[in-house]
């Protein structure tokens, strides 16, 4: 089987294209980040999702972000929006994309994988610059001029998937893959659980996508949580 690395954060998004990147015959090693993220929930979601999918290995790479902070995912100071807002939101991490990208693809070049998965949206997101098309393009020709594989004549392919695709069709193509979207975790502020808050652009984004595909949404609720359960 061919090898991909698959960036898994835990989300629904990511556990899509993990599942889209088996059903293609991939043998998956999926990186997932601790990067002092307002919250760990994720990554025990994204361990869940490895192991129900079946991924060949899944890693957690650890590092700081919280260090430059600018984010209100990296620092406590700044607090997620409850409501939607307008232009580039506080939720953006400076260059995270671009970050787990480039530790993805030194990985990729260790295992001899050609192949990398990540879940950006272009379409249903919150307006980050790094989840559109043209920056996964000029990624990947960035990375086939950095690294030796690629120079000695074995490019490396970066997938975007979901980039196209509504939140409701994202969730009608896991369904059909059979992903248990009761594993994951979106919310920008779940709590030790795991329970969304209900109120985040997150979890508005996708609330609206599970009523788009007409589908049961599995989200634990915080309690009060916008009528969650």
């Amino acid at each position: 089987m061919n090898k991909a690395v698959v960036l898994l954060s835990g989300g629904l998004d990511s556990a899509t294209v993990l599942a889209i990147a088996r059903s293609q015959g991939y043998a998956c090693y999926c990186l997932s980040f601790d990067y002092h993220q307002r919250h760990i929930a994720e990554l025990h979601a994204a361990s869940r999702v490895a192991e129900g999918l079946g991924a060949a290995e899944h890693r957690v790479f650890r590092l700081d972000l919280s260090t430059f902070g600018g984010s209100a995912l990296t620092d406590s100071a700044i607090d997620v929006p409850q409501s939607p807002t307008t232009g580039i939101p506080v939720t953006y991490v400076p260059a995270r994309n671009t970050i787990m990208l480039s530790l993805a693809l030194a990985w990729a070049e260790v295992l001899s994988a050609r192949d990398i998965f990540i879940g950006v949206n272009a379409l249903d997101y919150s307006g980050y610059p790094d989840c559109r098309g043209e920056y996964i393009d000029a990624f990947e020709r960035m990375a086939n001029l950095a690294t030796r594989a690629a120079v000695e004549g074995d490019p490396v392919r970066i997938h975007a998937p979901l980039i196209n695709l509504t939140k409701g069709q994202i969730i009608e193509r896991g369904a059909a893959l059979g992903v248990d979207y009761g594993l994951t975790v979106s919310c920008y502020q779940a709590d030790a659980e795991g329970c969304a808050c209900g109120l985040c652009d997150s979890c508005r984004i996708r609330r609206d996508g599970f009523i788009a595909a007409g589908l049961p949404d599995p989200t634990r609720m915080t309690a009060g949580s916008c009528g969650g359960k």
